[in-house]
């Protein structure tokens, strides 16, 4: 089986490649991570929270629908 990452790209990303990457702080992140919005797992005796990029892109695909749905409801101006 191939995988699907590239030599650059591990297949988990971290807090901060999160916050880079939607523009966001950290504090944003934690809260979709604690809520399970966006799912990750924590590793390690420090529990440092990582997110599988596969579950990242469909949780922006989601966010996508979302607003989607909002904008048909007439809920977006």
């Amino acid at each position: 089986m191939e995988s699907q990452y590239k030599p650059d790209q591990s297949r988990f990303m971290t807090l901060t490649d999160v916050c880079k990457t939607l523009d966001v702080s950290s504090a944003i992140v934690y809260g979709l991570l604690r809520s399970g919005e966006l799912p990750g797992i924590q590793v390690g005796p420090k529990k440092v929270w990582r997110i599988e990029r596969s579950r990242f892109e469909e949780y922006i695909a989601a966010q996508y629908a979302q607003v989607r749905e909002r904008i048909q409801r007439g809920e977006v101006e």
